[in-house]
């Protein structure tokens, strides 16, 4: 079958999507990856056919921060900023995955493409199905990941839900999805918020399910499916200025905040490193999108390193609690200090803190030297990586891909375009 995964946003969301998709391929569907240019290089690591989209997660990114620390009030403060990138970007890029659109059978949709993704499939009458890697489907149980996925009662959690699927449909797609409706003769309302959210359209969700439990309202098409991994070329190995930093003392502890392009590089270094000598612990420092650098002897900066690879090695992650840096975390087997900074980080952080894996998160427009120091030798207690230790080896246990396999093994030839 001939599969394009569709996706946008930042490394720690592409990563394990191109890892679903070479899973896939192993399984012996035809996939092709559809992402930003910036990700060329993770489709020819895993041999896989890849388009570009004129999609630029740093360019999306600002919409949010514009190099300065983020807090949820920013959600509010970015729509404007949203609705400019609408104007500017939202019909190229629809017109690019339509014409790889145009050659699949299935088409499976990172969720920020999801709107525009389900409204293409259904103009040419292909088979659509979501990914996530947070919960991504109305819940009465708690609120979007967005605004914390805390519990403010049934009905305010249900509009916060109703909320995030008009930001989505509306904002960033209206105007893509209009374009897209004047020249189908498809007559009903492909990607509505209606349209996205029934309960029998196939949404798979790549976490744990012990780590993100189910909601019971949910419908039989949305799933759990356990994490969907990275791929990492076989032969690939820490640089050797790092491995000869492992080498000389205890195991460090990593600090990372990933793609976020957070303001004050110097000055959050300068805590960092500051911070994990408080501890009396050694240090990898990434750089990251935020340009995170410090110099010593106990600590290292590095650049992009696969956390797949680095993770094992460390006493513990300090991180921003995205989806893909808490999936490396907890497969490694090492407790977390988390250090929130928007969307669904919260979510993860305060779901680490309940595993008893990390200690309580900090979020970043609380964070001092002190409070991260505090933190270190918290998750230093060795209840926390004995608890971490285990539930690696359960989540290890689980295979992602074969929920996401077996739906494509099922779609009736019916569904298929002719």
């Amino acid at each position: 079958m001939r599969v394009a995964i569709m996706m946008a946003g930042t490394t720690g969301d592409v990563m394990p999507l191109v890892g679903l998709g070479k899973r896939l391929s192993e399984r012996g569907h035809h996939v092709t990856l559809v992402a930003p240019p910036h990700f060329t290089h993770l489709g020819n690591q895993a041999s896989l056919p890849f388009q570009v989209i004129p999609f630029d997660p740093h360019d999306y990114m600002n919409i949010w921060c514009r190099g300065r620390p983020l807090s949820a009030t920013g959600l509010l403060t970015g729509m404007p900023r949203v609705a400019a990138w609408n104007r500017r970007h939202s019909l190229q890029i629809t017109k690019s995955l339509l014409a790889v659109a145009d050659q699949a059978d299935v088409l499976l949709l990172h969720y920020l493409v999801a709107p525009i993704g389900h409204a293409i499939a259904d103009s040419l009458g292909i088979p659509s199905m979501e990914l996530h890697l947070q919960p991504g489907h109305r819940t009465g149980e708690f609120s979007t990941p967005w605004v914390g996925a805390r519990s403010m009662g049934n009905m305010a959690n249900r509009l916060s839900w109703r909320i995030q699927d008009t930001y989505y449909s509306n904002l960033m797609w209206g105007r893509a999805t209009r374009w897209l409706h004047a020249r189908s003769s498809v007559e009903h309302g492909f990607g509505s918020q209606e349209c996205r959210q029934r309960s029998d359209r196939p949404c798979f969700h790549g976490y744990s399910p012990l780590v993100g439990p189910r909601p019971a309202d949910w419908g039989p098409g949305q799933q759990v499916t356990g994490y969907w991994w990275p791929y990492v070329p076989s032969g690939t190995d820490l640089p050797d200025a790092l491995r000869r930093f492992l080498d000389a003392g205890p195991p460090p502890v990593f600090v990372g905040f990933g793609s976020m392009p957070l303001a004050d590089s110097a000055k959050l270094g300068s805590l960092a490193a500051g911070a994990l000598r408080r501890a009396g612990l050694r240090g990898v420092i990434q750089r990251g999108w935020a340009g995170l650098s410090c110099h010593g002897n106990d600590v290292i900066t590095i650049a992009d390193t696969p956390h797949e690879l680095l993770f094992p090695h460390m006493a513990a992650v300090v991180h921003h609690a995205g989806a893909g840096t808490t999936a490396a975390a907890l497969r490694a087997g090492v407790p977390s200090v988390s250090i929130p900074v928007a969307f669904d980080q919260y979510f993860w952080a305060r779901r680490l803190d309940r595993l008893g894996v990390a200690a309580r998160p900090i979020p970043a427009r609380r964070l001092t030297e002190n409070a991260l120091a505090s933190a270190l030798r918290t998750v230093m207690a060795p209840a926390y990586s004995a608890r971490a230790t285990v539930l690696a080896a359960q989540i290890r246990a689980e295979d992602g891909t074969a929920p996401v396999a077996t739906a494509l093994d099922h779609l009736s030839v019916r569904s298929i375009r002719r």
